[in-house]
């Protein structure tokens, strides 16, 4: 029996040089799930290049980075006073949740009809960027049962339940001299049981003015690109038996 492994690209609509990175990987690579950022610019861009792939596109909804598609007043304690989502580092530095459910909810559901309305179709998979808020998983909970989403979890420290797998997650890709190969044979090697999956996290993108002002995740995306992409990652999942899937498949 082959052992499954799930690769899946996050960010997509963040600028349009990681648009064109994890279009590559869908294309000429590994990558068979991709998570879209709905509220970004070139989220339209992004589907574009992707809209004839066979691909499972997930929301991956963001809350941290760029401008919200609700109206900033109706949301305050998730924006900043320019109508820009507060960052990444206002969640990690706050000493408490300050996130507003009701407030957050609106701008889930905003992002929900933003993506049926770029894709067509319901997320395949729904779940969160980099926020750990308590009233933000509420929030996604919320909007998944009120459209029938499949939820899947966010959390790093333990596996999680999806239909009827249990998914190991691998995301090394903020460690230093970080080693995308390296990484993903380690993962893929791990006997997750038989009713496991590692599902191994990537950011594959190249850079732009737009990605160096407005993350820290920079030159392992383009890394990335290259594990994907590379004969050698390719024949070695074959050779070992590892057989990639999509959260469809599970």
């Amino acid at each position: 029996m082959s052992k499954r492994m799930l690769i899946r690209a996050d960010d997509l609509g963040w600028t349009e040089a990681i648009n064109y990175g994890i279009a590559k990987t869908v294309k000429e690579g590994i990558i068979r799930s991709v998570g879209l950022m709905p509220n970004m610019p070139a989220a339209a861009h992004g589907w574009s290049l992707l809209a004839g792939e066979k691909i499972c596109i997930g929301q991956h909804t963001n809350i941290c980075v760029g401008k919200p598609l609700t109206d900033p007043k109706k949301i305050p304690s998730i924006c900043q006073e320019n109508g820009m989502f507060k960052p990444s580092r206002a969640y990690r530095n706050a000493e408490r949740d300050f996130v507003v459910l009701d407030q957050v909810v609106l701008e889930i559901e905003a992002q929900y009809q933003r993506f049926v309305e770029l894709t067509g179709r319901q997320p395949g998979y729904f779940e969160g960027h980099a926020v750990a808020s308590d009233n933000f998983l509420k929030g996604l909970e919320i909007v998944a049962q009120r459209h029938g989403l499949l939820l899947l979890p966010m959390t790093m420290d333990k596996p999680v339940r999806f239909r009827n797998t249990t998914l190991y997650i691998s995301m090394d890709s903020m460690k230093p001299d970080y080693d995308p190969i390296a990484s993903l044979k380690a993962a893929a090697e791990k006997d997750y049981g038989p009713d496991g999956c590692c599902m191994f996290v990537c950011h594959p993108g190249y850079l732009d003015d737009e990605i160096l002002r407005t993350s820290s995740l920079t030159m392992p995306r383009v890394k990335e690109v290259a594990m994907a992409v590379s004969p050698d990652v390719k024949s070695w999942l074959d050779n070992n038996g590892i057989m990639l899937v999509t959260y469809d498949d599970l």
